[in-house]
């Protein structure tokens, strides 16, 4: 983006994650009264799962908001990357803007990548870069890489992430290491939080888990043992079992004959999804996490809180190397062992995502840099 050059920035975004760990950029553009155009590609399309997150972190409305087709449905990965990218591209047609920041691993992030790459004279940035699981059946994984080459700024969180670009030889890329915008999330809405999430939905003595990927809930078999490790991590150490439902999830459940209501009975807390500041106020007092997801990963982290992730990989190594996070796999018996050890662990270990300024780092870069064409 050159000096002087007044054209908006534009912010695409589509899923809870992304309207998280972006918040605190919106909240700068807007603090500075930088033109920017915000561009919400419907991927995330229900109240719970983002309209609340906007009210709640108090950012507006989407300039542009589209309402995914009805022929789309929830596993036609490569028609809503098609539908979203011609979407997003229309936008930024007609705004022209002199960057594009996209966030993260989602389909959003690869179709508004994919939409930039279309206009000449402007700088496309991936906001948390270079993540690698090294795991390519996971759809994630192969949306960051793509991402990755297409940008011109990526905006990497660690060093960690910033020797994957390296390793990766990408030609005429410009690397910075900002670190994560989650930490300025976080530090910006934990006060909030304290005061706005009335108590949590269980006070102490409790474990929170989130589980939503195909590879955990998909699997009739898989799923049933992680709940069952569940169940006896429950028993053996007195813990409730917050467990936040995904829609997904949800489904799921139901239809392996296994309904909430059976759990409940048997002391998990299931709410439906919830919101952010409940979310991080419930996180941050709970003894324990269990997640497959990479970006509570980060949180637990973050927030001094152990995390055991119910997968094989993850693109969050940071967390494993400074101890606040293991990486237990599917089986039963792992998960209860791995977490009956992490519960044990001291909660000292370093935050390895930054100091809560990425935000400010990211738009100082995008002042500076000249259009890369």
């Amino acid at each position: 983006m050159k000096p002087k050059d007044k054209r908006p920035i534009a912010v695409i975004l589509g899923t809870r994650p992304e309207i998280i760990k972006l918040s605190p950029v919106i909240r700068l553009l807007q603090k500075k009264k930088r033109p920017f155009v915000l561009i919400h590609t419907g991927q995330h399309y229900s109240y719970s799962m983002d309209e609340q997150f906007f009210k709640e972190l108090t950012l507006g409305a989407p300039d542009h908001r589209f309402e995914r087709p009805s022929s789309i449905g929830p596993n036609m990965h490569e028609q809503l990357v098609d539908w979203m990218t011609e979407s997003v591209r229309r936008v930024l047609d007609s705004n022209r803007p002199s960057a594009v920041l996209v966030q993260g691993d989602t389909d959003t992030v690869l179709a508004g990548a994919r939409a930039a790459s279309t206009l000449g004279d402007t700088t496309i940035c991936h906001v948390e870069a270079g993540l690698r699981s090294y795991d390519n059946a996971m759809p994630e994984e192969r949306n960051r890489v793509e991402a990755d080459k297409l940008s011109h700024i990526l905006f990497a969180p660690t060093e960690t992430a910033r020797q994957n670009l390296i390793k990766e030889k990408l030609v005429g890329k410009r690397i910075e290491v900002t670190g994560n915008t989650i930490v300025d999330a976080l530090f910006e809405n934990l006060e909030i939080a304290k005061t706005k999430a009335a108590g949590g939905l269980v006070q102490k003595g409790y474990a929170l888990v989130t589980l939503h990927r195909p590879e955990s809930v998909d699997n009739r078999e898989r799923f049933l043992g992680i709940v069952n490790a569940l169940q006896v991590l429950s028993e053996k150490k007195s813990l409730r079992m917050v467990v936040p439902l995904h829609p997904r999830t949800e489904k799921r459940l139901n239809e392996y004959g296994l309904t909430v209501d059976d759990l409940r009975k048997k002391g998990f807390v299931m709410p439906g999804p919830i919101g952010f500041l409940d979310f991080i106020w419930q996180e941050k007092n709970a003894e324990l996490v269990l997640t497959d997801s990479g970006g509570v990963q980060e949180e637990a982290c973050i927030l001094k809180v152990p995390c055991v992730t119910i997968r094989t990989t993850t693109e969050r190594p940071e967390t494993v190397a400074v101890g606040a996070n293991v990486v237990a796999g599917y089986e039963s018996d792992e998960i209860v062992s791995n977490a009956l050890g992490m519960l044990e662990k001291p909660r000292n270990w370093p935050n390895p995502f930054g100091d809560g300024k990425a935000s400010e780092r990211i738009l100082e870069i995008l002042e500076r840099e000249e259009v890369h064409a």
